[in-house]
Protein backbone atom coordinates (compact mmCIF):
# COMPACT_ATOMS: atom_id res chain seq x y z
CA UNK A 1 0.00 0.00 0.00
CA UNK A 2 1.47 3.52 -1.17
CA UNK A 3 2.64 6.13 1.89
CA UNK A 4 0.62 8.96 2.91
CA UNK A 5 2.18 12.12 3.10
CA UNK A 6 0.99 15.27 5.16
CA UNK A 7 0.63 18.15 3.24
CA UNK A 8 -0.49 22.09 4.59
CA UNK A 9 -1.07 25.68 3.73
CA UNK A 10 -1.09 27.60 7.23
CA UNK A 11 -1.67 31.39 7.02
CA UNK A 12 -2.43 33.66 9.71
CA UNK A 13 -6.31 33.14 9.84
CA UNK A 14 -6.43 29.43 8.37
CA UNK A 15 -4.60 26.32 8.04
CA UNK A 16 -5.27 23.58 5.55
CA UNK A 17 -4.29 20.17 5.63
CA UNK A 18 -4.50 17.50 2.92
CA UNK A 19 -3.16 13.98 2.45
CA UNK A 20 -1.33 12.86 -0.36
CA UNK A 21 0.11 9.67 -1.76
CA UNK A 22 4.55 9.11 -2.53
CA UNK A 23 4.84 10.01 -5.96
CA UNK A 24 1.34 11.64 -6.74
CA UNK A 25 -0.16 15.25 -6.92
CA UNK A 26 -3.49 13.94 -6.36
CA UNK A 27 -4.58 15.79 -2.93
CA UNK A 28 -7.36 14.36 -0.78
CA UNK A 29 -8.91 14.59 2.32
CA UNK A 30 -9.03 18.28 2.36
CA UNK A 31 -10.03 20.15 5.83
CA UNK A 32 -9.53 24.04 7.00
CA UNK A 33 -9.11 25.06 10.65
CA UNK A 34 -9.20 27.98 12.24
CA UNK A 35 -5.83 28.63 13.37
CA UNK A 36 -7.01 30.40 16.68
CA UNK A 37 -8.65 27.53 17.25
CA UNK A 38 -5.87 25.55 18.53
CA UNK A 39 -2.51 26.77 20.80
CA UNK A 40 0.12 25.04 18.50
CA UNK A 41 0.90 23.67 15.21
CA UNK A 42 1.12 19.88 16.64
CA UNK A 43 -2.59 20.26 18.13
CA UNK A 44 -3.67 20.96 14.89
CA UNK A 45 -2.28 18.26 12.99
CA UNK A 46 -3.18 15.52 16.20
CA UNK A 47 -6.88 17.37 15.08
CA UNK A 48 -6.80 17.28 11.09
CA UNK A 49 -5.31 13.51 11.27
CA UNK A 50 -7.98 12.38 13.45
CA UNK A 51 -11.03 13.93 11.80
CA UNK A 52 -9.72 12.10 8.42
CA UNK A 53 -8.93 8.67 10.57
CA UNK A 54 -5.08 8.75 9.68
CA UNK A 55 -3.00 6.95 11.56
CA UNK A 56 0.12 9.24 12.81
CA UNK A 57 1.89 6.52 12.37
CA UNK A 58 1.06 6.02 8.91
CA UNK A 59 2.76 9.55 8.03
CA UNK A 60 6.75 9.60 7.42
CA UNK A 61 6.67 12.70 5.27
CA UNK A 62 5.63 15.71 5.74
CA UNK A 63 5.36 19.69 3.86
CA UNK A 64 4.16 22.02 5.55
CA UNK A 65 3.91 25.67 3.52
CA UNK A 66 3.96 28.75 6.19
CA UNK A 67 3.40 32.36 5.99
CA UNK A 68 6.38 33.23 7.27
CA UNK A 69 10.32 33.19 6.86
CA UNK A 70 10.87 29.13 7.47
CA UNK A 71 15.23 29.49 6.76
CA UNK A 72 15.70 28.72 10.73
CA UNK A 73 14.82 25.50 13.23
CA UNK A 74 12.42 28.11 15.23
CA UNK A 75 9.54 29.16 13.06
CA UNK A 76 8.01 32.22 14.25
CA UNK A 77 4.73 32.81 12.29
CA UNK A 78 4.05 36.87 11.48
CA UNK A 79 0.24 36.80 11.64
CA UNK A 80 -0.31 34.62 14.15
CA UNK A 81 0.34 32.75 17.78
CA UNK A 82 1.93 29.61 16.44
CA UNK A 83 5.73 29.29 17.55
CA UNK A 84 7.74 26.03 17.03
CA UNK A 85 10.63 24.38 16.50
CA UNK A 86 10.96 22.50 12.90
CA UNK A 87 13.07 19.71 14.92
CA UNK A 88 11.04 19.22 18.02
CA UNK A 89 7.62 19.17 15.64
CA UNK A 90 9.44 16.22 13.41
CA UNK A 91 10.48 14.38 16.54
CA UNK A 92 7.43 14.72 18.27
CA UNK A 93 5.22 13.30 15.22
CA UNK A 94 7.84 10.60 14.48
CA UNK A 95 8.44 11.94 11.22
CA UNK A 96 11.14 10.99 8.69
CA UNK A 97 11.40 13.77 6.38
CA UNK A 98 9.76 17.49 8.04
CA UNK A 99 10.31 19.99 5.21
CA UNK A 100 8.81 23.48 5.60
CA UNK A 101 8.54 25.93 3.09
CA UNK A 102 7.37 29.34 2.75
CA UNK A 103 3.35 29.73 1.44
CA UNK A 104 5.20 31.25 -1.79
CA UNK A 105 7.44 28.37 -2.16
CA UNK A 106 4.08 26.21 -2.72
CA UNK A 107 2.23 29.01 -4.68
CA UNK A 108 4.77 28.68 -6.92
CA UNK A 109 5.39 25.34 -7.65
CA UNK A 110 2.07 25.33 -8.14
CA UNK A 111 1.58 26.86 -11.03
CA UNK A 112 2.84 24.83 -13.78
CA UNK A 113 0.11 22.54 -12.33
CA UNK A 114 -2.52 24.77 -12.50
CA UNK A 115 -5.41 23.69 -15.46
CA UNK A 116 -6.63 27.14 -17.21
CA UNK A 117 -9.93 26.86 -15.11
CA UNK A 118 -7.85 27.66 -12.11
CA UNK A 119 -6.99 31.25 -13.32
CA UNK A 120 -8.00 34.04 -14.83
CA UNK A 121 -6.65 36.65 -17.21
CA UNK A 122 -6.68 40.24 -16.60
CA UNK A 123 -6.47 42.70 -19.31
CA UNK A 124 -3.75 42.12 -22.24
CA UNK A 125 -0.10 40.81 -22.37
CA UNK A 126 1.30 37.70 -22.64
CA UNK A 127 3.33 34.76 -20.73
CA UNK A 128 6.95 34.63 -21.97
CA UNK A 129 8.21 31.13 -21.73
CA UNK A 130 11.19 30.98 -20.12
CA UNK A 131 11.07 34.23 -18.10
CA UNK A 132 10.62 35.35 -14.33
CA UNK A 133 7.18 34.89 -13.22
CA UNK A 134 5.90 37.19 -10.07
CA UNK A 135 3.18 36.45 -7.63
CA UNK A 136 1.93 38.45 -4.90
CA UNK A 137 -1.11 37.65 -3.27
CA UNK A 138 -3.19 40.21 -0.36
CA UNK A 139 -4.74 37.77 2.68
CA UNK A 140 -4.25 37.94 5.94
CA UNK A 141 -0.68 39.53 4.92
CA UNK A 142 0.85 40.54 1.61
CA UNK A 143 2.54 37.46 -0.06
CA UNK A 144 5.26 38.23 -2.51
CA UNK A 145 7.20 36.18 -4.69
CA UNK A 146 8.41 34.17 -7.67
CA UNK A 147 9.39 31.29 -10.29
CA UNK A 148 13.19 31.87 -11.83
CA UNK A 149 14.25 29.33 -14.06
CA UNK A 150 11.79 27.29 -12.73
CA UNK A 151 12.87 27.54 -8.77
CA UNK A 152 10.90 29.55 -6.21
CA UNK A 153 11.84 32.78 -5.09
CA UNK A 154 10.97 33.56 -1.94
CA UNK A 155 10.70 37.03 -0.56
CA UNK A 156 9.48 39.34 2.08
CA UNK A 157 8.54 41.91 -0.80
CA UNK A 158 4.81 42.58 1.36
CA UNK A 159 7.19 44.94 3.50
CA UNK A 160 8.39 47.56 1.14
CA UNK A 161 7.18 51.38 1.63
CA UNK A 162 3.67 52.24 0.34
CA UNK A 163 3.90 55.13 -2.36
CA UNK A 164 1.22 56.75 -2.84
CA UNK A 165 -0.06 57.77 -6.70
CA UNK A 166 -1.94 60.78 -6.01
CA UNK A 167 -3.36 63.07 -3.42
CA UNK A 168 -5.55 61.02 -1.93
CA UNK A 169 -3.11 58.36 -1.44
CA UNK A 170 -0.97 60.75 0.67
CA UNK A 171 -3.89 61.45 2.80
CA UNK A 172 -4.04 57.65 2.88
CA UNK A 173 -0.49 57.68 3.87
CA UNK A 174 -0.49 61.20 6.19
CA UNK A 175 -3.44 58.87 8.01
CA UNK A 176 -1.34 55.81 8.58
CA UNK A 177 1.48 58.34 9.75
CA UNK A 178 -0.49 58.89 12.80
CA UNK A 179 -0.41 55.05 13.58
CA UNK A 180 2.65 53.33 12.47
CA UNK A 181 6.61 54.70 11.93
CA UNK A 182 6.31 52.82 8.55
CA UNK A 183 3.49 52.19 6.50
CA UNK A 184 4.32 49.40 4.18
CA UNK A 185 2.39 47.62 1.37
CA UNK A 186 1.11 45.09 3.39
CA UNK A 187 -0.41 48.09 5.70
CA UNK A 188 -2.97 48.41 2.67
CA UNK A 189 -2.85 45.28 0.95
CA UNK A 190 -4.10 42.84 3.32
CA UNK A 191 -7.34 42.15 5.21
CA UNK A 192 -6.21 44.42 7.71
CA UNK A 193 -5.82 47.02 4.93
CA UNK A 194 -8.80 47.44 3.43
CA UNK A 195 -9.92 48.47 7.21
CA UNK A 196 -6.90 51.21 7.01
CA UNK A 197 -8.03 52.21 3.40
CA UNK A 198 -11.73 52.76 4.93
CA UNK A 199 -10.98 54.59 7.26
CA UNK A 200 -8.25 56.34 6.05
CA UNK A 201 -10.99 57.25 3.59
CA UNK A 202 -13.55 58.01 5.68
CA UNK A 203 -11.24 60.48 7.50
CA UNK A 204 -10.60 62.33 3.78
CA UNK A 205 -14.23 62.74 3.13
CA UNK A 206 -14.85 64.27 7.14
CA UNK A 207 -16.89 61.14 7.71
CA UNK A 208 -16.89 59.19 11.32
CA UNK A 209 -15.76 55.09 10.42
CA UNK A 210 -18.73 52.40 10.74
CA UNK A 211 -16.75 49.23 12.71
CA UNK A 212 -16.62 47.43 9.75
CA UNK A 213 -14.23 44.64 9.29
CA UNK A 214 -12.65 43.28 6.29
CA UNK A 215 -15.39 41.33 5.31
CA UNK A 216 -18.45 44.04 5.85
CA UNK A 217 -16.07 45.83 3.62
CA UNK A 218 -15.82 43.48 1.15
CA UNK A 219 -19.50 42.64 1.54
CA UNK A 220 -21.33 46.17 1.06
CA UNK A 221 -18.41 46.46 -1.68
CA UNK A 222 -19.83 43.57 -3.69
CA UNK A 223 -23.58 44.49 -3.41
CA UNK A 224 -22.74 48.31 -3.58
CA UNK A 225 -24.58 49.09 -0.58
CA UNK A 226 -21.94 51.48 0.65
CA UNK A 227 -19.86 53.63 -1.23
CA UNK A 228 -17.39 54.70 0.80
CA UNK A 229 -16.98 50.31 0.91
CA UNK A 230 -16.89 50.98 -2.98
CA UNK A 231 -14.20 53.04 -3.02
CA UNK A 232 -12.36 51.23 -0.53
CA UNK A 233 -12.06 48.34 -2.74
CA UNK A 234 -11.50 49.89 -5.57
CA UNK A 235 -8.47 51.72 -3.86
CA UNK A 236 -7.25 48.48 -2.44
CA UNK A 237 -7.19 47.13 -6.38
CA UNK A 238 -5.72 50.43 -7.94
CA UNK A 239 -3.14 50.57 -5.32
CA UNK A 240 -2.38 46.45 -5.86
CA UNK A 241 -2.00 47.16 -9.79
CA UNK A 242 0.59 49.58 -8.65
CA UNK A 243 2.50 47.48 -6.92
CA UNK A 244 2.29 44.30 -8.98
CA UNK A 245 3.79 46.47 -11.79
CA UNK A 246 6.81 47.57 -9.54
CA UNK A 247 7.37 43.69 -8.59
CA UNK A 248 7.12 43.18 -11.98
CA UNK A 249 9.85 45.28 -13.32
CA UNK A 250 11.58 44.37 -10.36
CA UNK A 251 11.63 40.84 -11.31
CA UNK A 252 11.75 40.89 -15.06
CA UNK A 253 8.38 39.68 -14.74
CA UNK A 254 7.78 38.52 -18.52
CA UNK A 255 6.79 35.50 -17.79
CA UNK A 256 3.82 36.64 -16.48
CA UNK A 257 2.25 38.17 -12.77
CA UNK A 258 -0.13 35.83 -10.79
CA UNK A 259 -2.40 37.49 -8.14
CA UNK A 260 -3.28 34.95 -5.42
CA UNK A 261 -4.56 34.82 -1.47
CA UNK A 262 -8.01 35.26 -0.13
CA UNK A 263 -8.92 38.70 -0.76
CA UNK A 264 -9.12 39.00 -4.82
CA UNK A 265 -10.13 35.55 -5.77
CA UNK A 266 -13.61 36.56 -4.05
CA UNK A 267 -14.28 39.83 -5.95
CA UNK A 268 -13.29 38.87 -10.06
CA UNK A 269 -15.50 41.14 -10.92
CA UNK A 270 -15.11 44.03 -9.45
CA UNK A 271 -11.33 43.09 -9.60
CA UNK A 272 -11.90 42.83 -13.81
CA UNK A 273 -13.49 46.68 -13.66
CA UNK A 274 -11.00 48.18 -11.58
CA UNK A 275 -8.47 50.25 -11.68
CA UNK A 276 -5.42 47.28 -11.18
CA UNK A 277 -4.20 46.91 -14.96
CA UNK A 278 -4.25 50.76 -15.60
CA UNK A 279 -2.64 51.07 -12.60
CA UNK A 280 -0.09 48.14 -13.31
CA UNK A 281 1.22 49.39 -16.56
CA UNK A 282 1.38 52.89 -15.40
CA UNK A 283 4.92 53.68 -15.28
CA UNK A 284 6.11 56.50 -17.48
CA UNK A 285 8.86 55.41 -20.01
CA UNK A 286 8.28 51.57 -19.45
CA UNK A 287 4.82 51.60 -20.06
CA UNK A 288 5.24 49.64 -22.57
CA UNK A 289 7.28 47.06 -21.18
CA UNK A 290 4.04 46.67 -18.47
CA UNK A 291 1.26 46.33 -21.40
CA UNK A 292 3.36 43.13 -23.14
CA UNK A 293 2.97 41.46 -19.35
CA UNK A 294 0.14 39.23 -18.68
CA UNK A 295 -1.51 39.42 -15.21
CA UNK A 296 -3.91 36.36 -14.17
CA UNK A 297 -6.17 36.08 -11.01
CA UNK A 298 -5.47 32.61 -9.34
CA UNK A 299 -8.96 31.12 -8.23
CA UNK A 300 -8.30 27.86 -7.68
CA UNK A 301 -9.26 26.59 -4.20
CA UNK A 302 -5.99 25.51 -2.96
CA UNK A 303 -3.25 26.40 -5.19
CA UNK A 304 -0.58 26.31 -1.74
CA UNK A 305 -1.39 22.46 -0.49
CA UNK A 306 -1.15 21.38 -4.66
CA UNK A 307 2.23 23.30 -4.34
CA UNK A 308 3.30 21.64 -1.03
CA UNK A 309 2.38 18.16 -2.78
CA UNK A 310 4.43 19.22 -5.62
CA UNK A 311 7.47 20.49 -3.60
CA UNK A 312 7.64 16.88 -2.17
CA UNK A 313 7.54 15.51 -5.75
CA UNK A 314 10.46 17.70 -6.55
CA UNK A 315 12.29 16.56 -3.48
CA UNK A 316 11.75 12.99 -4.52
CA UNK A 317 13.16 13.80 -7.87
CA UNK A 318 16.29 15.46 -6.02
CA UNK A 319 15.76 18.91 -7.20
Amino acid sequence: MTAACLIADIGGTNARFALVDEGSLAVRDIRVLAVSAHEHIEQAIRHYLAEVGQPLEGIKRACLAIACPVEQDCIDMTNSGWCFSRAALARALALDELRIINDYTALAYSLPQLAEQDKRKVGGGAARPGFPIALLGPGTGLGVGGLVDGQPLVTEGGHVDFAPNDEVELAILRHLWRRYEHVSAERLLSGMGLEHLYQALCDYHGETATAYGAADIGRHALAGSDERCVETVARFFAILGSVAGNLALTLGALGGVYITGGIVPRMTELFAESRFRERFEAKGRFRGYLEAIGTWVVVAEQPGLLGAAAALLAEEAGA
